[in-house]
């Protein structure tokens, strides 16, 4: 399969042009660039340009509204609510990275709830850009239903991540980013796109078999990370996601991968921690952690390794599929 190198730039504006061509305003356009770009600069190429053609095809058919303007409503001085509108999440998601680096100062934590919300992507680039305002921040979001409880076969839960980051002083931030389920489904999507089959132990098909098909293992479950822990992590998410904000929990969603029915709702929450609210100590103390962990024989620190990917990557360009960038630019010019 043939690739073409593409700029920073170049990736940006392919996307933002396609959606833009497709019922998206220029500013919401601008915001899921930065967020598949940024996607696949840190190695996640399934929350990069391979959401494109679905994301267009959302927006034609309304089921992502994008001209949606999201709105924050703070209900208490350390919370606030974020609505969507329905729209792309990345807007709502800078939206409660705005706010969040003010609130959480002043209130040593603070926390936004978004709901009305869309596939929110690679969750450690929002924590990795509090960090980077000198925040502790962890967030959950989550998705159309894809696991089901342990022991069960109904899918309740999506694959529900759950990212931490935090600043170090003197160094890069450290970036905990986790699906629930073994893999993201991301993954088996463009395993399905590429027509390659995926390793056995990441799904099973619709009648709880595994299997290493990728069209059955999106129309079946995602086998969770840590078997019965993962489930019960993926309620939790789903409980401050969902429960706690508002939105649609998994089982109520529908998919991100086509443009069939009603918006997903789906809802994040974000919460964000002055480093200094305990004493001036952790900058410090968080550092010396990422000390003992990289002089550690054959460890690496949580989010170095896509630190140094997105600098190589924004030096030397993103390898894209040629057929993707065909697939990308034909919807443009449909």
């Amino acid at each position: 399969m043939s690739e073409r190198v593409l700029t920073v730039g170049e990736a940006h504006a392919l996307i933002a042009a396609v959606l833009t061509a497709c019922e998206t305003s220029v500013d919401n356009a601008d915001a899921v660039a930065r967020a598949l770009v940024s996607a696949e600069l840190v190695g996640q190429g399934g929350h990069g340009l391979r959401r494109v053609p679905a994301y267009a095809a959302q927006a034609r058919a309304g089921k992502v509204k994008g001209h949606a303007v999201p709105r924050a409503e703070r209900v208490r001085p350390g919370a606030v609510r974020i609505d969507a509108g329905f729209g792309f999440a990345y807007p709502a998601l800078e939206m409660a990275g705005e706010q969040l680096a003010e609130m959480a100062p002043a209130q040593g934590v603070a926390i936004a709830g978004i709901h009305r919300s869309h596939h929110a992507g690679v969750a450690g680039l929002a924590v990795e850009a509090l960090a980077e305002r000198g925040l502790v921040a962890l967030m959950f979001a989550n998705a159309p239903a894809a696991m089901a409880p342990w022991g069960g076969r109904r899918p309740l839960f999506g694959t529900d991540p759950i990212a931490f980051s935090c600043p170090t002083e003197g160094g890069d931030p450290i970036v905990v980013d986790v699906s629930l389920s073994k893999v993201a489904r991301g993954k088996i999507m463009a395993a399905n796109q590429k027509g390659q089959s995926i390793p056995e132990g990441w799904a099973l098909d619709v009648d709880g078999n595994p299997t290493t098909d990728a069209k059955a293992a999106l129309a079946g479950t995602m086998i969770p990370l840590g078997n019965a822990k993962g489930t019960a992590l993926a309620l939790m998410v789903e409980l401050l996601c969902a429960g706690l904000t508002g939105a649609n929990y998994g089982y109520e969603q529908t998919s991100f991968f086509d443009a069939a029915g009603d918006p997903p709702g789906t809802g994040q929450a974000i919460i964000a921690i002055d480093p200094g609210v305990f004493g001036s100590h952790a900058m410090v103390r968080f550092a010396q952690m990422a000390d003992q962990i990289a002089g550690s024989d054959g460890a690496r620190v949580p989010g170095h390794r896509r630190i140094a990917l997105r600098k190589k990557l924004t030096a030397e360009g993103i390898s894209v599929d040629e057929a993707l960038i065909d697939e990308i630019g034909a919807i443009g010019a449909a």
